[in-house]
């Protein structure tokens, strides 16, 4: 069994969201939420549920074969009998069964179990199911980081592999209702570059350069923008000092939005493996929120991701 974080509700603060604590303490007020686990026979998902419905965040619905999904709980020693298990041994029909769940109302969420990212995007993204909502997806994550003074959000490390100057701008979007919906009113976001002025020869300084025009103009209005940024400027007050520069995001970023897929999975992958980052992601865009984790995050990072979908 996992062990969560202190259940106090005394962390919750207002417009500045410092730990993984107070995501816990947040779900926990929710009420009725529900996920559907596509594909449940996965130890670490398995955890990450039994841990969550025992402190009161969510419901689970597993879908998949039962007696997989029975073997790997009796292997872990998880208590799964409290669970609903609709029983379908087929990979794509459990995945598509698990969209039906989130479409018609009885799940609140949808999370990737021990399949394929491929078949259970392609069961959520499939237009006869009714879980598209026009609007583009994009993959948050959240890291709590000893290093720095608040959670810190990434954007987007794991669908779009290339967004053009449109799709920026509907990922930042999608970012900035999340943390609205966490309580964070006007987020800050930097947009992440490897250098922090405007240059012809790196395209996405101009695209970024234009977005930050048009946010003066009236572009997300209710958030703080500003780019070209390099990481260094966005994190770290001091580095804008050394080098003269005056960001009102500088080195108090909330959100770090990507230029491209590469940029960001490296990030995420070296907050959460090298700097020790506990965090969890969630996918948004979709009817609701699909929680797509690796297979190599571990229960904590599930256990996060589950949370982060009952708030989103």
């Amino acid at each position: 069994m996992l062990e969560l974080y202190e259940n106090n509700d005394e962390f919750l603060r207002g417009d500045i969201i410092k730990t993984i604590s107070e995501i816990f303490a947040m779900s926990r007020q929710k009420q009725g939420a529900k996920v559907a686990v596509a594909c449940a026979a996965d130890a670490h998902v398995l955890m990450a549920a039994t841990s969550a419905q025992k402190e009161g965040i969510a419901d689970f619905i597993l879908v998949g074969e039962k007696s997989q999904i029975n073997e790997v709980a009796k292997s872990h020693n998880l208590d799964i009998s409290s669970f609903e298990i609709m029983d379908i041994a087929d990979d794509a029909q459990a995945c598509a069964a698990a969209v039906a769940l989130v479409v018609d109302g009885t799940a609140s969420a949808l999370m990737k179990g021990s399949i394929d990212t491929s078949v259970v995007m392609r069961a959520a993204l499939d237009k006869e199911a009714g879980m598209r909502t026009g609007n583009k997806l994009s993959h948050i994550a959240a890291f709590e980081l000893p290093t720095y003074h608040k959670l810190l959000f990434v954007s987007d490390a794991a669908i779009n592999i290339a967004p053009d100057f449109d799709g920026k701008k509907d990922i930042i979007a999608n970012a900035l209702s999340a943390l609205r919906n966490l309580g964070i009113a006007k987020p800050k976001a930097a947009l992440l570059a490897a250098k922090e002025k405007a240059d012809e020869k790196m395209p996405v300084t101009m695209e970024y350069a234009e977005l930050v025009k048009q946010h003066k103009s009236g572009l997300f209005p209710d958030a703080i923008i500003d780019g070209p940024l390099a990481l260094d400027n966005a994190v770290s007050r001091e580095s804008c000092e050394i080098k003269g520069i005056d960001s009102p995001v500088g080195g108090d970023a909330d959100l770090l939005i990507c230029p491209n897929i590469e940029a960001g999975n490296i990030l995420y992958k070296s907050l959460a493996f090298l700097a020790g980052g506990k965090n969890g992601g969630v996918v948004l865009g979709a009817k609701r929120p699909i929680i797509l984790t690796s297979r190599a995050d571990s229960a904590e990072s599930k256990l996060i991701s589950i949370a982060l979908s009952v708030l989103f």
